[in-house]
């Protein structure tokens, strides 16, 4: 059995729908059934709360592989899965960390991530690591002010990114949940093309049809807006700050083709994902 943590994520539900197309066994890790409505019917659903180590027994009995996604600040929902997959004799775990422990320095959310990473090694459980670039999702932080107004703010000017599609994600953790040999391995995984937010914006109004305009922006509290438009606590806040300043600088573009190499295919584009979103912002 396969149990699927953040199952209603942009990553989780991508990787619950390609495991029962590959006709495993999966148990999706939810808090809101509601939200697990439009995960595939053959899906079983555990309502459990990572925060609540007293609901974990259940949703993980009988699990043997684990995809493991814990978002946030802090270790707590870490640890607690770690226990509770060590006493339910889980062998083998693929852990969504990200592409910012490479970081020299490294930042801020590189160090959660890399904490995080670290507590799994220590556990003894066989571990495969995933380390995403930014998610193409993430186009999706921009839809308020696309509708309010029809601009994207920029953050990050000149600096350059290879965005990568949650589904191809997802299916590298699929690959690596259900084949041997991955265990112990690190895999990096961005998408092939490299942006700025600029050139990412143009690629979305074509899809689109229509102008969207980009706005510059500059100061910490704009750059935390760009981002959570309700506000974000203090650390997260100062992440995102220090986020948007190493992407800003690196004017190149971080890229790897492990994604290609692993799949024996090339990633999604930005325009495809932007194609199939599109309806997203009508």
């Amino acid at each position: 059995m396969l149990l699927v943590t953040g199952a209603t994520g942009n990553v989780g539900r991508e990787l619950v729908r390609t495991l029962v197309e590959r006709g495993a066994e999966v148990r999706a890790l939810v808090r809101d059934p509601a939200r697990a409505a439009t995960l595939p019917d053959r899906a079983e659903r555990a309502v459990a709360d990572l925060d609540d180590p007293g609901t974990l027994a259940r949703a993980f009995d009988g699990v043997d592989r684990l995809f493991l996604l814990t978002p946030g600040i802090g270790l707590t929902h870490t640890e607690h899965a770690v226990a509770a997959a060590r006493a339910a004799g889980v062998t083998h775990v693929v852990q969504l960390s990200s592409y910012n422990v490479l970081g020299d320095p490294m930042p801020a959310m590189g160090r959660w991530h890399h904490e995080r990473e670290e507590l799994l090694r220590a556990s003894g459980i066989p571990t495969t690591v995933l380390r995403p670039g930014g998610y193409m999702t993430n186009a999706f932080d921009w839809l308020p002010t696309i509708r309010s107004g029809g601009y994207v703010l920029d953050p990050v000017g000149p600096g350059r990114f290879a965005p990568i599609d949650p589904a191809d994600i997802a299916a590298v953790a699929a690959l690596a949940l259900t084949e041997d040999g991955h265990a112990g391995a690190a895999y990096t995984l961005t998408g092939e093309q490299t942006f700025t937010v600029t050139e990412q914006v143009r690629v979305l109004a074509a899809a689109l049809g229509r102008d969207i305009a980009i706005r510059p922006i500059g100061t910490p509290a704009e750059t935390v807006a760009a981002r959570f438009p309700h506000g974000a606590p203090p650390a997260l806040a100062e992440a995102i700050v220090e986020g948007f300043a190493q992407l800003r600088a690196d004017t190149v573009g971080f890229r790897t083709d492990t994604v290609r190499t692993l799949l024996g295919r090339e990633p999604a584009t930005f325009a495809d994902w932007c194609r199939r979103n599109a309806h997203r912002f009508g």
